[in-house]
């Protein structure tokens, strides 16, 4: 999902730097304003967690592969607006040491995989715990969904902004990403569920931390 340089038209370059900008500007204040004690070294953990486990790619179908996202546990955690910097970071750093996505994609990146990501799995995870209940069933229901509904989007997104670059035409390139990546959201979903359900037998409090 990560788009490299040269897929991508001026303006749609120019439109996601100015959005993920805007973003990550508004998390860098509502985040100073907020964060506590506990939540500075859950962000650091989490930071270096999903970075380290973006570097593992598993394969898929059709000689495809995926890797974990980790948008949605962050903000499940801590909340869409501490997810949103923990994913920018993951994202600058990968794209300046490791050249995994361009330098000119990049906010494009940062607004698919960390704003949209974050606040859609934080959004529906809200949802599933308002209906079931914050209750072991409900908080690995809603963090299944969540992770799944946030790389599922978030590649529909990227999608729509290489068919709007004139790269591939919508009928071809919304279907293939969508395809590859609901499977890829299901992996998602068991890794975010494994991970919360490890947080619930060993410190549920961080569950109860407030989310910014």
């Amino acid at each position: 999902m990560h788009i490299p340089d040269g897929l991508l038209n001026v303006a749609t370059v120019a439109t996601t730097y100015v959005v993920s900008a805007g973003g990550v500007g508004g998390a860098v204040r509502i985040v100073n304003k907020k964060l506590g004690e506990k939540q500075v070294p859950l962000m650091g953990i989490l930071a270096a967690f999903i970075f380290a486990a973006q570097m593992l790619n598993f394969p898929i179908a059709g000689g495809t592969s995926g890797h974990f996202l980790g948008a949605a546990l962050a903000a499940i955690l801590l909340g869409p607006w501490a997810a949103v910097l923990i994913m920018s970071c993951v994202l600058i750093a990968q794209c300046l040491i490791f050249q995994d996505g361009g330098l000119l994609a990049l906010g494009a990146n940062i607004f698919n995989m960390g704003l949209v990501a974050s606040f859609s799995a934080y959004y529906i995870y809200r949802l599933f715990t308002w209906l079931m209940g914050s209750t072991r069933k409900g908080t690995l229901a809603g963090g299944f969904a969540a992770a799944w509904a946030s790389v599922f989007l978030a590649s529909v997104f990227c999608a729509v902004e290489l068919a709007v670059s004139g790269t591939s035409p919508f009928g071809v390139v919304v279907p293939a990403m969508a395809g590859v990546h609901a499977l890829i959201g299901i992996i998602e979903g068991l890794i975010t569920t494994a991970v919360l359900s490890l947080v619930l037998a060993t410190r549920a409090d961080l569950l109860q931390l407030q989310r910014i």
